[in-house]
């Protein structure tokens, strides 16, 4: 199995893309600590090698207790997925001229300082140990490739290429220390944060001709969780410093209004 004896924290482990990595790390042989903040958690998250700490991952300690739970629980540390975070539109993220300082402060505290503070954890960790380890990041599509019409939410993205850069400069850093920092960067996907986008047609039609794979459809969070598992796993020991897209062609598309 790909992830056999890896011990493993997930940051927004309890709901979408998380609980799916969660679900398949454990086939595959991995004891899982995740993180998350609804305690009406699904209930297929739960598993005697899967221990669920309820918790908000902007929260400075949080991924450090994560991990010492994980250590005391499973005799052992090898890696993270950091996935938690969400849309700003809530806070009032939109279009820049549009935006308010308390919504900017708040969709990057979400998505970005939540990263750096559980990174900054693992790599603590890692270095205290010294057998080194791996953490993979979920960003975003768009970062590199924004879709202005019914995607400008101008915080999110700034905060989601700002992953990628903290996860390509942390990699260039700790590479000498066998510490391996990866990220993925997935189109639209199903996921409690893509309710806006489920509930309008409109979008839906978009998304038809901008993620062209298999006759145009929103993504799964099973399509994630295989690339998820190379990155933490052995199999993925000499990659390091790499952002892969999983977007079914969302980057290489135009897509029709």
């Amino acid at each position: 199995m790909l992830l056999q004896d890896k011990k493993i924290v997930i940051i927004g482990g309890t709901s979408g893309i998380g609980l799916s990595a969660a679900i398949y790390f454990i086939h595959q042989g991995a004891q899982i600590i995740s993180v998350g903040k609804n305690e009406n958690h699904d209930a297929s998250a739960n598993h005697k090698n899967n221990h669920i700490i309820f918790a908000d991952a902007t929260h400075e300690t949080v991924a450090e207790d994560a991990i010492k739970c994980c250590i005391e629980q499973y005799n052992g540390f090898d890696g993270l997925l950091h996935v938690s975070g969400g849309s700003g539109r809530s806070f009032g993220d939109g279009p820049l001229h549009e935006m308010s300082i308390d919504a900017w402060e708040k969709t990057l505290t979400l998505n970005l300082t939540s990263v750096m503070l559980s990174n900054k954890a693992a790599i603590n960790t890692f270095l205290r140990v010294g057998n080194g380890g791996a953490i993979v990041n979920i960003s975003s599509v768009l970062a590199n490739h924004p879709a202005p019409h019914f995607f400008s939410t101008h915080a999110y993205s700034t905060s989601k290429a700002s992953i990628i850069a903290l996860s390509h400069t942390a990699a260039a850093y700790y590479a000498r220390d066998n510490i391996r920092i990866n990220v993925i960067s997935p189109g639209l996907v199903e996921s409690p944060m893509s309710k806006r986008a489920l509930g309008n047609e409109k979008i839906m039609e978009y998304i038809k001709t901008k993620q062209p794979i298999q006759g145009g459809r929103i993504g799964q969070p099973e399509d994630l969780t295989g690339m998820a598992a190379l990155f933490l796993s052995d199999q993925g020991n000499f990659i390091t410093g790499q952002n892969i897209s999983i977007d079914g062609g969302w980057s290489v598309s135009e897509g029709q209004f």
